[in-house]
């Protein structure tokens, strides 16, 4: 009897905090003044648009799990190196079972159950598919065709959304609502020259030449490949026949995720994925090498009856990893969009997911960018660097994830001796929540310290995650492209070939019995500047300035240098 009496009061509950959805007052979630710059307003979205919508719960034990990453990754901590399993990490990033239990009560008031979603594996994410007009109703808001300006594409998206107000501290955010990023990949255009930077010039400029990997000591090395970016294998191989004939014949593993492909014909092929894969995997031979390819972001035609996903593909590649069991010790993304143009919720919760990866001792490296500290314009009459919160302000523009503090973020260098390259992306954060690191405070202040006073002033926010961190070649890397060789340039250069060298590194610490660096910075910042070399040259001009100065010591435009790898060997195995 007492049984059934709890049953009762236990369905009399649930039905009263369902009603309590529908009457509750819907209070602003979160809004934007305007979409970003380039996005035109088009046409009330379809009714009938499928939107994969993602809620993000509240993760309450984030900050115990940055404080394990800040532990593994300092090198005068007794834990460093102490790397956290999945099992470990999942409990860290899972929220409150209240939490979980409000949020399907809300979803079910609605017609939403158990077998109509996906939850990740911390339950920290659930995913559901609904028509616009049910979003609509959800989340008292209206979804709109965006059109960008200058590409064409049409994207599904709302300037704000709502929820009951009772839902607020259980829901952090839910997407694709108020976010325009498109997350595209930094390159520069296909171009010729003669003289151009190989495997072969690379490993000879950072002093790895000569140093051979090992196949099967457990070391691997991972590349990221979206927006419908393949690496064609026959480019793959026409560029190790002739450029990296060692690796000549070898192949690499494939992860599709959110039904990611890996198109093979010639017209498919991807300039950014083929120059990822034939720099890190070249350079890196024997080491294994996979390629995770992530499905999202198709376009969208406005006029087709067939309604599609205009999702952005980033958090599912995201969420992906943290539930794998296995993962490389080095992974390079040269993919990302104007910090702007992310929702800081978003850029929180994925910099938190970076952060797992850290503590479960993955080594992240992510390109700078490719337009100096904001869109590469020095001239102020045709600059186009202006806030998006409705004053339309003159601002320089950091990128995001580079500006995340818990990834080791790579500008660019050309030359030899190298000089900074002039689209280096770097900058500081203008998220509150993305303050200065400790890691970085002294090098930092440094540098700022020697700047004249009122240098840019309210043009940048100097107590903002500063970055890059470090920076490599970037410019006039052959590349076999669609059967032929031609240039690329960009910091999408720049972070594979740190990676590969930080892979090296790691490689020769786990043939002494040591584990992967993991998160870099710490160690970078603190002992490992010592075996990179120092760019004083150059500067990475745009939003109508100069932009800033390579110098002595860290700086926005290279960081704290390139790449010494015997030096970095030999620090390395002085770790524990």
């Amino acid at each position: 009897m007492s049984s059934l009496s709890s049953l009762l009061l236990c369905l009399v509950v649930v039905l009263a905090e369902a009603a309590s959805f529908k009457s509750s007052q819907f209070k602003v979630k979160e809004s934007i003044v305007a979409p970003p710059r380039g996005w035109v307003e088009h046409a009330p979205a379809p009714s009938n648009h499928i939107l994969e919508l993602r809620i993000a719960l509240p993760q309450p034990y984030s900050p115990l799990l940055e404080k394990h990453l800040w532990e593994v990754s300092d090198p005068s901590h007794k834990r460093y190196g102490d790397y956290l399993s999945r099992e470990e990490t999942e409990v860290l990033l899972t929220p409150y079972p209240h939490t979980i239990d409000t949020v399907s009560e809300w979803l079910a008031s609605y017609g939403i159950y158990e077998e109509h979603l996906f939850r990740s594996s911390a339950q920290d994410w659930v995913t559901i598919r609904v028509p616009v007009s049910l979003a609509e109703e959800m989340l008292d808001t209206k979804y709109h065709l965006y059109r960008h300006s200058e590409t064409g594409e049409y994207i599904v998206r709302t300037t704000r959304y709502s929820l009951p107000e009772v839902l607020h501290e259980h829901i952090q955010f839910i997407q694709p609502t108020t976010m325009f990023a498109r997350f595209k990949a930094f390159r520069s255009t296909l171009h010729w020259t003669t003289v151009p930077i190989t495997p072969t010039c690379l490993r000879q400029l950072y002093n790895a030449d000569g140093y051979e990997t090992s196949a099967d000591n457990g070391n691997h090395i991972g590349i990221t490949g979206y927006l419908g970016q393949y690496v064609n294998n026959h480019d793959l191989q026409q560029f190790f026949e002739t450029y990296a004939p060692e690796a000549y014949g070898s192949n690499y593993t494939i992860v599709s995720i959110n039904d990611g492909q890996n198109n093979q014909s010639i017209a498919a092929a991807g300039e950014e994925a083929d120059l990822d894969a034939q720099y890190a995997f070249g350079l890196t031979y024997p080491t294994p090498g996979t390629f995770y390819t992530t499905a999202g972001s198709p376009p969208f035609d406005p006029d087709a009856h067939t309604p599609n996903n205009t999702n952005e593909p980033y958090t599912y590649w995201l969420e992906y990893m943290l539930s794998a069991e296995n993962l490389p010790q080095t992974i390079s993304t040269s993919y990302g969009d104007d910090e702007q143009t992310v929702p800081e919720s978003y850029a929180d919760r994925v910099c938190m997911g970076l952060a797992a990866l850290g503590a479960r001792g993955v080594s992240l490296t992510f390109a700078s960018g490719d337009y100096g500290v904001g869109d590469g314009d020095s001239n102020p009459e045709t600059q186009l660097c202006f806030s998006n919160d409705g004053r339309n302000m003159t601002m320089f523009v950091p990128m995001f994830p580079a500006s995340c503090p818990y990834v080791t973020t790579v500008g660019g260098t050309n030359y030899i001796p190298e000089t900074a390259a002039s689209f280096s992306g770097g900058g500081f954060s203008n998220y509150a929540s993305f303050s200065r690191p400790s890691y970085q405070d002294n090098a930092v202040s440094d540098f700022l310290s020697k700047l004249a006073p009122g240098t840019y002033e309210g043009l940048y926010n100097p107590d903002g995650r500063a970055y890059p961190d470090v920076s490599a070649q970037s410019d006039w890397f052959i590349i076999a492209f669609k059967g032929q060789f031609g240039y690329v340039g960009g910091t999408s250069a720049a972070s594979p070939t740190f990676a590969s060298i930080i892979s090296m590194v790691n490689d020769a610490r786990i043939n002494m019995g040591k584990k992967g660096l993991g998160f870099l910075n710490p160690w970078l910042y603190s002992v490992g500047y010592a075996a990179l070399n120092d760019i004083t040259m150059g500067h990475n001009p745009g939003c109508g300035t100069e932009g800033f100065n390579a110098s002595v010591g860290w700086d926005p435009v290279t960081g704290l240098g390139t790449p010494n790898f015997e030096k970095l060997k030999e620090l390395a195995l002085q770790l524990p």
